[in-house]
């Protein structure tokens, strides 16, 4: 782990984060600046500043929990798709984005996009205890939900 890593404290439980999966090697997460309510986040606790640096099984526990999320956030918010992706934008530690898609542009778009010079900005960040409600909501289902394929 790395001492100044954000994803290596939160993993070491130095800063706090509500959690919704937590293993030897895997800790699942709210994004406190969601896209959508729900919206994961799935690290390892072993520092890979990059998703192709990890061991294949490692990704492949990663995937896995990400399925079990999406089939849990599908029956919970009523969406028909959940987006998956391993990114590294913002913190140079491994993880994964698991979001219920409301709309298309949740997560990606095929859709030309004509504007230049577009300007983002980082989602509002939601309120501590809207995070705690939403985490219990998952942890609970992640526990007591059937599932298929495991």
């Amino acid at each position: 782990m790395s001492d100044n890593c954000l994803f290596c404290r939160i993993a070491r439980h130095e800063i706090p984060a509500h959690v919704v999966h937590e293993d030897d090697r895997l800790l699942a997460f709210l994004d406190i600046h969601p896209v959508r309510a729900g919206h994961t986040l799935i690290i390892p606790k072993q520092h890979y500043p990059y998703y192709e640096d990890m061991p294949a099984d490692l990704a492949a526990s990663i995937v896995n929990l990400g399925q079990r999320l999406g089939r849990q956030m599908k029956r919970l918010y009523g969406v028909e798709r959940v987006g998956f992706a391993f990114t590294g934008i913002h913190v140079a530690h491994a993880h994964a984005h698991v979001i219920p898609m409301h709309h298309p542009q949740d997560v990606t778009s095929t859709q030309y996009i004509e504007q230049q010079d577009l300007t983002f900005k980082m989602p509002p960040q939601s309120p501590p205890e809207a995070l705690a409600a939403t985490a219990a909501q998952l942890r609970g289902q992640l526990r007591g939900g059937p599932e298929r394929g495991e």
